[in-house]
């Protein structure tokens, strides 16, 4: 930081920029004549990168000079890293999540830091320039690249990185997602619904019809399937909560309808009612069975 112009305490103010490589004895100096200077930049081809230098400034003015900062420590630029990181796998967690793991490149083969890695993953139908990436810090080695596509073929490669860039890249390695996993999340479940009268066959002779109202748990329009046997089947999305009920319909006009039955995610569903309820784990396959007990009434 430049000494502000009260402090200089006199004319022809500037800096003395002194400095030598880390671990040795002698000082090269050089003198930056503007008071308004706040850098100095040392050229030289054969430094090394990342080489690390004690420095200090110092002031002077016409009168003689001034004290010294204190000495700090720098490091002249680094280069990316010369080289790529090793012993590259990857496994699949999930239809949508791998992980990849990699060893750092040896220390002795890359010029300055490592900051962390760089994890490439791209489909096989996609280009390469296009991947997507996810950045690590520090010495971190292992990393889960999430979003993906399930059943489906992925490469990946890593690299590391400083300030100055990234390095080359490790060859690239190949892991296929997990399938994902069959639910009626992609195709509806079938609930079937088995209606029973608990009344003796002569009162239910002037029954037309069943409707059969349902609606999700949390909406409070209702739709309705109208059938005139004692069973019908209904097509749900898995992953919502629905309400049942049955209401008997006669030339008399509607009966009183069942008590409602809660179907909690049929895919563990337990039909509450006035009858008894089983159910299967709902599967593309599975058929959840909810049993209700109707009771005919003289009104029809």
């Amino acid at each position: 930081q430049t000494v502000p112009e009260e402090l200089q305490n006199g004319g022809g103010f500037g800096y003395v920029v002194a400095f030598r490589p880390l671990g040795t004895v002698s000082w090269m100096q050089t003198v930056v004549a503007s008071p308004d200077a706040a850098r100095y930049v040392f050229r030289n081809e054969s430094l090394p990168p990342f080489s690390p230098y004690e420095v200090k400034v110092g002031v002077y003015n016409n009168k003689g000079e001034g004290s010294f900062s204190p000495v700090t420590v720098v490091y002249s630029a680094e280069e990316e890293p010369a080289r790529a990181p090793t012993t590259v796998l990857a496994r699949s967690l999930s239809a949508s999540d791998v992980e990849v793991s990699w060893a750092p490149p040896w220390e002795n083969q890359h010029k300055g830091r490592i900051q962390g890695y760089e994890v490439r993953c791209w489909r096989h139908d996609e280009k390469e320039e296009n991947a997507k990436r996810i950045r690590t810090v520090g010495n971190q080695t292992s990393t889960k690249v999430s979003n993906l596509r399930g059943n489906a073929l992925y490469h990946l490669a890593v690299r590391a990185y400083n300030t100055a860039g990234t390095g080359p890249s490790s060859a690239a390695v190949n892991v296929t997602t997990k399938k994902p996993r069959e639910s009626c999340q992609t195709s509806p479940c079938q609930l079937f619904v088995q209606i029973y009268q608990a009344q003796p066959f002569y009162l239910t002779l002037f029954l037309r019809s069943f409707p059969v109202l349902y609606r999700w748990n949390r909406q409070s329009s209702t739709s309705v399937i109208e059938t005139n046997k004692t069973s019908v089947e209904l097509s749900l999305p898995f992953d919502e909560d629905y309400i049942i009920e049955i209401k008997p319909f006669s030339d008399g006009g509607d009966g009183s309808s069942s008590e409602q039955i809660r179907i909690p995610k049929i895919s563990n569903a337990y039909a509450r009612g006035s009858g008894s309820s089983t159910s299967s784990a709902c599967t593309l396959s599975a058929l959840s069975t909810i049993m209700i007990s109707l009771t005919a009434r003289s009104s029809l």
